[in-house]
């Protein structure tokens, strides 16, 4: 019975050692097909670059929210710039319903694309690279989340590299789809410390599972924090380790391991009561987004004659475009502390 999410050393895949590198390759599989979620250490950006960015986002989230709304998401369907309380209800991402995620967001995507380049900046490339939207202030927090984002674009590669090996394809399997044409995101995730009661069923984040092909997050040791449903039920809390990411497989690899790795429900809860300010909170999440034009369908390795494909193919943009507006649009505010 899994109890914890397993804890994974990416260094010895990173060395070039064959035979360290099968036996990463063979852990994460491991982990992935059976909870869909590990703890990977070994690799990533140095731990000052994300200490920076957190202490950046922090004071963006504390400046008055008609100061953050000058920054507000254009639309629902794009997850740029400021994303207010009350605008998100994750659960609807997954057919369910309830009330509004208590939390707020910023986020950005790609830049510095070739503008003329009809990949970049066709009818077809919205929303996925949409213009960021960067505030005034704080002046450092564009830098920062700059130098957060090429650590992750590097360790969302070799994430891509081991998971193929897991799965017994090429390591190149999904370099091309992980290039410079990549459609991630990057998304300052701030729950505010909560001092009154909430509406029955609220969450920071409902239970949902992530869209795209995984998430790269760097947790925060707060009450009221990550939490993974298990095969049997029950939910498991997700450790914020220094110096460590949790990663966790999204419904777009699924689809293409033909359900070998699993794309678990998961959730942010409600602090205790009694937690106070203790309970503020500031997650750094990178989804990564494969390019949008990607047609997803089953790899040669992961079905046969005894288990055929489960799926029919289907373009990233199609199936991610459609998922994420469902979990968007709500309006309702949170009044935070």
């Amino acid at each position: 019975m899994t109890r914890s999410i397993p804890a994974i050393d990416l260094a010895p895949f990173r060395s070039g050692d064959a035979a360290g590198g099968d036996h990463v390759a063979a852990e994460l599989n491991e982990a992935l097909t059976t909870l869909g979620f590990a703890v990977i250490r070994g690799h990533g950006p140095d731990p000052r670059v994300g200490e920076a960015l957190h202490e950046a986002a922090l004071r963006f989230f504390d400046l008055p929210r008609t100061e953050k709304l000058r920054v507000r998401r254009p639309r629902n369907d794009q997850n740029r710039g400021y994303i207010p309380f009350g605008e998100e209800t994750l659960v609807r991402m997954a057919g369910g319903d309830g009330p509004p995620d208590v939390k707020e967001v910023f986020a950005i995507g790609p830049e510095g694309f070739p503008p003329d380049d009809p990949y970049f900046a066709g009818p077809a490339s919205y929303p996925n690279f949409a213009p960021n939207l960067w505030p005034e202030a704080p002046a450092d927090l564009r830098e920062r989340m700059r130098a957060y984002w090429a650590g992750m674009e590097e360790l969302m590669r070799t994430v891509g590299e081991v998971i193929a090996r897991g799965i017994g394809m090429p390591d190149d399997t999904f370099d091309d789809i992980l290039g410079s044409a990549h459609t991630s995101q990057l998304r300052l995730l701030h729950y505010p410390a909560v001092d009154r009661p909430v509406e029955p069923g609220q969450l920071r984040a409902g239970e949902h599972t992530d869209v795209g092909m995984m998430t790269i997050l760097r947790n925060d040791p707060a009450p009221g924090g990550l939490q993974v449903r298990g095969p049997d039920g029950h939910w498991i809390e997700a450790p914020a380790i220094a110096d460590t990411w949790i990663l966790n497989i999204g419904d777009l690899l699924m689809r293409w391991t033909n359900d070998r790795l699993v794309s678990t429900p998961h959730r942010v809860v409600i602090p205790p009561a009694d937690a106070g300010t203790r309970s503020r909170r500031l997650s750094i999440g990178f989804f990564v987004g494969p390019r949008y034009d990607a047609v997803v369908s089953c790899l040669p390795s992961c079905h046969d004659e005894r288990d055929p494909p489960r799926y029919p193919p289907v373009t990233v943009h199609d199936y991610r475009t459609a998922r994420f507006a469902a979990g968007a649009g709500d309006n309702r505010p949170f009044h935070a502390a």
